[in-house]
Parts: C-alpha cells; sequence; structure tokens
C-alpha cells in the first residue's frame, strides 16, 4: 500500500492524542486503531500496524513493572504460554475474516468496548488496596485463562485490551490493582508480541506508519503521565467519543 502525507497527518496527531489518553485513564487503543482506519488504512493493515505502534508503549511499560518487582514471574509463565497460544489464534482468524466483514465487526464491536473501558466502576475489587500478591490454583486458572481468551480479542482486535485484563485479574483472581495491573502489562505485551510476528509474517504492517505512530504515542504517554489526575481525565471521553463519531462517519461513507 502506498502511504501518503495525508495518512501520517491523520494517524500520528491521533495516537499521540492516544498516548495522553492511555497514560491518564486507559483507552488509547480506542483511539489509535480508528486513527489508521479514518487515514483510510485497510482494516487488517491497520490492526497490524496498531500492533506494531503499541507494542512499543506495552515493551516500556513492562520493563518498568519488572524493574520494580512488582511481576511474579512463576505467574507471567503460565499466563504469557496462554497468551501466546490465544493471541496467536484470533490474529490467525482475523486474517482469514473479510475486509467488508471486519468494518462490520468493528462497527459492532467500538461502542460496547467504549462503555466498558469508561466504566470505571468494574474496577473495584476486594484487597485493592493490598500490596500482596497470593498464589493459589484459583489465581492460576483465572488469571491463565483470562490470557487465553483476552489473548484471542487483542490478536483479533486488540483495543481495550489491558482494561479487559485488569478487569479480569482484580475482579475474578481478587488481585490487588497494582499487582494486577503488572501482571496485565506482562500478559497484554506477549499478546502484541505474539500478533505483531503473524502480521509480519503476513505483510500486514506499514512500517514507517507504524514506527511514526510509536513515537507519537510515546510522546504522548510522557504528557499524558504529567499531566494532573483530575484535570487530565476530563479529555479521556470527549476524545474517545470523538474518535468512535468520526469512525463512524467514515464507516458510512459520509466524508
Amino acid at each position: 500500500m502506498q502511504l501518503t502525507p495525508l495518512m501520517f497527518l491523520i494517524v500520528c496527531p491521533f495516537v499521540f492524542l492516544a498516548g495522553i489518553v492511555d497514560a491518564i485513564g486507559g483507552g488509547g487503543g480506542l483511539i489509535s486503531l480508528p486513527a489508521y482506519l479514518i487515514a483510510g488504512v485497510p482494516v487488517h493493515m491497520a490492526i497490524a500496524t496498531n500492533k506494531l505502534s503499541s507494542t512499543c508503549g506495552t515493551t516500556l511499560a513492562t520493563l518498568r513493572f519488572l524493574r520494580a518487582k512488582m511481576v511474579s514471574l512463576r505467574l507471567a509463565a503460565a499466563t504469557v504460554i496462554a497468551a501466546m497460544i490465544g493471541s496467536s489464534c484470533g490474529a490467525r482468524v482475523s486474517m482469514r475474516v473479510d475486509e467488508t466483514v471486519m468494518k462490520y465487526i468493528l462497527f459492532a464491536v467500538l461502542p460496547v468496548t467504549a462503555v466498558i473501558v469508561l466504566d470505571r466502576k468494574l474496577f473495584a475489587a476486594d484487597g485493592e488496596e493490598d500490596d500482596k500478591l497470593v498464589l493459589n490454583r484459583r489465581v492460576y486458572v483465572i488469571s491463565s485463562l483470562a490470557a487465553l481468551v483476552v489473548g484471542f480479542y487483542d490478536g483479533f482486535y486488540g483495543p481495550g485490551t489491558g482494561t479487559f485484563l485488569i478487569i479480569a485479574l482484580t475482579v475474578f483472581a481478587r488481585m490487588p490493582m497494582k499487582l494486577a495491573n503488572a501482571q496485565a502489562k506482562v500478559i497484554n505485551w506477549t499478546t502484541n508480541v505474539t500478533s505483531l510476528a503473524i502480521f509480519l509474517l503476513n505483510g500486514q504492517v506499514l512500517f514507517l506508519l507504524g514506527l511514526a505512530a510509536a513515537v507519537s504515542n510515546m510522546a504522548g504517554a510522557w504528557i499524558g503521565a504529567s499531566l494532573v489526575m483530575t484535570k487530565g481525565s476530563r479529555i479521556v471521553r470527549p476524545s474517545i467519543l470523538l474518535v468512535l463519531v468520526l469512525l463512524f462517519l467514515k464507516i458510512l461513507g459520509l466524508y
């Protein structure tokens, strides 16, 4: 596919905004993936290229948690295997779905994902203030199952993956929020890398656009992290809604 300057002008600012939103309250994928579609990138290439830019972000976040020793390597070993299986299957299924069908799927899934990601009440969990992770059979089973199922979703589509993982680990596995976030990042990094490899093998990644978007995303994340939470959170909901409206208009062929 031939890239145009207009594509960069559309994608990079939106992905920059996605980085800010993700750093403040999560949900950046609801902006970054639609940005590629609004720019005219085919669905499969949009998902694949978005994986390239998002992998850079999850890599930095994962390293941060590993250095802080917030990740249980024993639990990570089990969930990484499940995540690799799920995401590779999801990416392969995505590649087999017709372009037109994928558009209809995105049209249906995007608003549902947005509602879930923006509902912060789902993050309430018992023991949230505790910083100790108790490993038992329940935690291993639920975490591995979440990695498998959400991993499939991430390979197939993507936006909201980190949020879904945190919800599963806090609500069902009863992990403390901070530790759930750390474990979720390891799983999310695995699903990103695995599905990216599948898309790379199928020649779906637009490297120049993806790398430019990655730089924009990391710049946005840097700024987002420095914003005051109470003020910065005000831009999350309207930003996501704006991009979803633009995407729907694009899909409907209204511009």
